[in-house]
């Protein structure tokens, strides 16, 4: 454990290679991996579990299930879009009918933790926190095959963990723009990275709660941001991945914003939005066979 400044190492934090620059399928010029983040009340338990006891600050994530996420399949069935939402156990198991909505619809449910805890090093929970995820979405016959860490936050022990139990990718590290394999510490393959994007986070921008006060940006200055983002990734042939949240994107003037930037999106002709699954078998294609997958 890392106790001091001398222990800090003097290496990159990161032991992968460059990111390969496979090509997208169907001679998309660009990729974005349209993703969800499920957390109802344990966004706000996974701080403090005393917070359950209080009732208006637990709304903030109950507004989830009763509004956000039927207004988000909604948008997404308007749309014609698949999308992978990254579900707690806790979520699963406090509103099943959430995530058989999710099913029916046909997107995918990757791992979110159960509680949401921060897996920091060393953490006494990341064992049970993935165990207990595993089996809540086994309740909806779901085995998933993507992991994206609460917080965004991860470490070896969760990252050889992942892969001893067989996931596919993982979306969490914020350190490129292009998926790559990870390397874990005896340099032996990971899995899958398919890096989100920071500014769509929607919970940055979009939501102000008793424990996160913030200022709500306006439609305009998200929107603006998320199309220059956008604009210039498509000029890398590179990917953007999503961190919303449906208790956020799920309120109408969020909503609204969301319609615009995705209807945007498509009428670019040029971006393949594919779920964290595809994504990630794509490149599992091409790193077997170089880049000739389609």
């Amino acid at each position: 454990m890392i106790r001091s400044y001398d222990d800090v190492p003097i290496r990159p934090s990161n032991l992968a290679g460059p990111a390969p620059e496979f090509p997208w399928p169907h001679g998309m010029r660009a990729a974005m991996m349209l993703s969800f983040d499920i957390d109802a009340e344990s966004a706000i338990t996974s701080k403090d579990p005393s917070h359950a006891d209080k009732l208006v600050s637990m709304s903030y994530g109950g507004y989830e299930a009763r509004v956000g996420l039927p207004k988000v399949l909604e948008l997404l069935r308007e749309l014609d879009l698949k999308a992978t939402f990254f579900t707690t156990g806790w979520a699963a198991d406090a509103y099943p009918a959430m995530v058989e909505s999710v099913l029916r619809d046909g997107h995918e449910v990757g791992h979110h933790g159960y509680h949401h805890l921060l897996p920091d090093p060393g953490s006494p929970h990341i064992e049970d926190e993935l165990a207990r995820g595993f089996e809540a979405l086994a309740k909806h016959g779901v085995r998933p095959v993507g992991y994206r860490a609460p917080y965004g936050e991860s470490c070896d022990e969760l990252r050889t963990a992942l892969k001893r139990e067989g996931m596919l990718y993982s979306s969490s590290w914020r350190d490129d723009v292009r998926p790559y394999r990870q390397v874990l510490p005896d340099l032996s393959p990971g899995v899958v990275e398919l890096p989100p994007s920071s500014c769509f986070d929607d919970w940055m921008h979009g939501l102000s709660t008793r424990f996160g006060a913030r200022s709500i940006f306006p439609k305009e200055h998200v929107l603006s941001m998320w199309k220059d983002e956008l604009d210039e990734t498509r000029a890398w042939g590179a990917m953007v991945g999503t961190v919303l949240h449906p208790l956020v994107s799920g309120r109408p003037m969020r909503l609204r914003l969301l319609r615009h930037f995705l209807t945007y999106t498509i009428e670019c002709r040029d971006v393949w939005i594919a779920t964290g699954e595809q994504i990630a078998r794509h490149f599992e294609a091409c790193e077997a066979g170089g880049s000739t997958a389609s």
